[in-house]
């Protein structure tokens, strides 16, 4: 996959502008939020309840054969976009250790409330293998 950061834009920060994918599997990864396998929300805030989400999602994408370097898009959703920009040093910190420093294309959107309503965020995305 070629990332693509046209030096004209505003320098991306946590995101890529765009991302080529190579001829390859598409893999859809559906919404994951902080359940457990039990199917409880878990984690006492937003970095937590993001850690967990992400670890869920890599948890599908590795089960469909997708690496985390072969994320595309994602679009996180959270509840209270205010708190997630407050904490985004930690999220971006829990990033790194879980997926490193390749970024996919990205956008947070702002929800007023997710599926299970103790849910701070969910995140969805697109995989290409390779």
């Amino acid at each position: 996959m070629e990332r693509i950061n046209p030096p004209h834009l505003a320098p991306p920060t946590g995101f890529s502008h765009a991302v080529r994918a190579a001829p390859g599997t598409l893999v859809f990864l559906a919404g994951q939020t902080a359940l457990d396998g039990a199917g409880r929300i878990v984690g006492n805030g937003i970095v937590e309840q993001f850690e967990r989400a992400l670890t869920n999602l890599l948890d599908v994408a590795a089960a469909s054969g997708a690496a985390p370097s072969d994320l595309a898009k994602l679009t996180v959703f959270a509840v209270d976009i205010a708190d997630y920009r407050r904490h985004a040093r930690e999220i971006g910190r829990v990033w790194k250790r879980l997926v490193g420093s390749d970024y996919p294309a990205m956008a947070v959107i702002g929800a007023t409330r997710l599926w299970d309503e103790a849910a701070l965020v969910e995140i969805e995305g697109l995989a290409v293998i390779r």
